[in-house]
């Protein structure tokens, strides 16, 4: 089996290190990613610049570019032949929810699978850089390589799928097992920091304030809570099938 793995957090990342390893057994581990974090680029293209992949070692390249522009860049030209799946992660920090909007780790198997390639990302739902969370991370390796293999397995792999796999931020004993979850929801507050450069001009910082999950029976969300797996299910069709099935109670023709 001929595996990509990639991710959002960069070529010197804990997680993608800890997701070579976990793929190692499964078969040849490519490795594309990029040199720097580019966390909440989403599936950013880049346009504007050439990107420039250097060879770091056999099977390891690092692109000056978005998680997407790697595995676009490792499935047309740097790999000997198209993945058999695609692995983006260990992200450091869960995806869950909106979060999967926003994410490079998850836009990054979305472009395996615009690619037509099967794609798993992963994450991890602990700061996998910080004190004893670093131990947690290396401890769902082998577990991590069970679930992958139960995955690249599937007699069916859905078509027009990816899944998306969140881990507990707990010891690997502890996990409960593994759950089948959908997408949960979650309410952002104060996320936007308003400052003063140094000559006293406005700026606002992105990011921070405080995260409100709702916690719905059958979510992500839920699940990791609960201490078990999430692997959700995600496609690129964001048609919403059900406005279009009830179009006669509030769509009129013009």
């Amino acid at each position: 089996m001929l595996l990509l793995c990639s991710n959002d957090d960069g070529i010197l990342a804990r997680g993608l290190s800890c997701l070579e390893r976990a793929a190692r057994p499964l078969g040849e581990v490519f490795v594309v990613a990029p040199d720097r974090e580019q966390s909440a680029t989403s599936h950013s293209l880049t346009l504007h610049h050439p990107v420039r992949p250097i060879k770091l070692a056999e099977n390891r390249w690092q692109v000056d570019g978005t998680p997407t522009d790697c595995v676009m860049l490792a499935v047309e030209e740097l790999m000997p032949a198209r993945p058999d799946f695609v692995l983006s992660g260990i992200n450091h920090g869960a995806n869950m929810g909106e979060d999967v909007l926003y994410s490079g780790t998850v836009a990054a198997a979305m472009e395996g699978l615009a690619c037509g390639v099967p794609s798993i990302a992963v994450s991890f739902a602990g700061r996998a850089t910080l004190g004893a969370n670093e131990s947690l991370l290396e401890e769902h390796i082998e577990p991590l390589t069970a679930l992958l293999k139960h995955l690249t397995s599937l007699p069916a792999f859905p078509a027009n799928t990816l899944f998306n796999v969140n881990l507990p931020a707990i010891p690997a004993a502890e996990v409960k097992g593994v759950k089948l979850t959908k997408l949960g929801r979650r309410t952002f507050t104060d996320s936007i920091a308003k400052m003063k450069d140094p000559w006293g001009r406005p700026i606002y910082w992105i990011g921070g304030g405080s995260v409100e999950w709702k916690t719905d029976e059958g979510t992500d969300v839920t699940a990791v809570r609960e201490g078990y797996i999430s692997v959700t299910p995600l496609h690129l069709d964001l048609t919403f099938q059900a406005r279009i099935d009830d179009a006669e109670t509030w769509w009129k023709a013009p």
